[in-house]
């Protein structure tokens, strides 16, 4: 990943997702915003226990950074494997989507989809034949349920997308070094026990991958981040650390036609 400075923020960019025009991406780190402790301080969530008002400016600050008229578009996470579709329709007054989902595919110019995450895995998607973007929402009950794959399922389906046309970034996030999981016989399928990598933590990003490979996507258009959110809680916010705690974005758009 590389770091870009807009608007006096940084931002965490993704290289393969980078050579992409009209492809314009970044995730948040913690620093840069005006919430006060224990939301310090880019905290871009209104849902955490944050004064609204913070959020806003954060966020305001965050969305200068990106094209206009370029406008977010929020889901209600769950850490389920729904997965919905943006048609462009105007969405409600917080810019929040109704429904619970955890990931969001479009086609459709000008709009910031826009993933929350402390620790659970951000993927965002393109396919720069079809012009089709995704952002999910994956934590360790999204990543059992396979929203990943679910997520290409869905891009083949209504976008006539060819995986093999489809670049992937997996973002900062709970590394095999702090997923741990002291009741994982009951939490984690077995079918997965393959990725514990000592005796009760897990790497999740290896999980990733693999379903994405094995959704089509080529080995070589997947870009994982692999920097652990738990141990760079310096830099972004962790729920296993802190609990208490404020939340970065995962952010994918492609830029508004003329």
């Amino acid at each position: 990943m590389k770091i870009h400075r807009r608007n006096g923020i940084d931002l965490y960019c993704f290289e393969n997702l980078e050579v992409f025009p009209a492809l314009c991406h970044g995730i948040t780190t913690r620093q840069g915003g005006v919430s006060q402790s224990p939301f310090d301080s880019l905290n871009m969530s209104l849902h955490v226990g944050d004064a609204a008002h913070q959020v806003a400016v954060n966020r305001e600050a965050v969305w200068a950074g990106f094209p206009r008229p370029a406008e977010p578009v929020f889901l209600n996470q769950v850490h389920g494997n729904t997965v919905v579709v943006w048609d462009g329709t105007a969405p409600a007054a917080d810019r929040r989507l109704t429904g619970e989902a955890d990931a969001i595919v479009t086609d459709q110019h000008g709009w910031l989809l826009t993933i929350l995450v402390a620790d659970c895995q951000p993927v965002l998607l393109h396919d720069p034949v079809r012009s089709v973007i995704a952002n999910i929402h994956s934590g360790w009950r999204g990543s059992i349920a396979d929203i990943v794959g679910r997520t290409v399922t869905v891009m083949k389906t209504r976008f006539g997308c060819n995986p093999d046309d489809i670049y992937a970034g997996v973002g900062p996030s709970l590394g095999p070094c702090c997923s741990e999981f002291v009741h994982y016989k009951k939490e984690i399928p077995e079918s997965l026990w393959s990725y514990r990598v000592s005796e009760n933590h897990f790497d999740f990003w290896a999980i990733s991958q693999a379903q994405l490979a094995r959704a089509g996507l080529r080995p070589a258009h997947i870009e994982i981040s692999g920097i652990c959110t738990r141990c760079r809680r310096d830099l972004f916010f962790s729920y296993r650390a802190a609990h208490t705690t404020g939340r970065f974005a995962a952010i994918v758009g492609m830029t508004p036609k003329a």
